[in-house]
């Protein structure tokens, strides 16, 4: 029904887990009629901020997060993302992000 009204639908989610890409393929085969600019994540915010601050992150997110920094700059970071990546949780890493 929305769809056929005059009302902009954005799809939003705080999810970290996955990329952009990897919910537009599992929303369009629960069957909803959706583009990839429509949707909303905390990724594309984190990434936005990154873009908009012209920094160099250090990305702590799920290896099926990393398609949405494609093309951002990790070298040297003086910045950190975090999101739900318990596997990049340890000693190692930890001491990385705090530098």
């Amino acid at each position: 029904r929305l769809l056929s009204t005059p009302v902009i639908i954005q799809f939003v989610t705080n999810m970290t887990k996955e990329c952009k890409r990897d919910l537009l393929e599992r929303l369009m085969k629960l069957g909803f009629d959706v583009a990839e600019n429509e949707i909303f994540t905390s990724l594309t915010a984190a990434r936005n901020l990154l873009e908009q601050k012209q920094v160099r992150p250090l990305l702590l997110v799920d290896d099926k997060a990393l398609p949405d920094f494609t093309g951002i700059a990790t070298d040297d970071p003086n910045a950190v993302v975090v999101g739900l990546a318990p596997e990049h949780f340890h000693y190692e890493m930890m001491n990385r992000a705090f530098r």
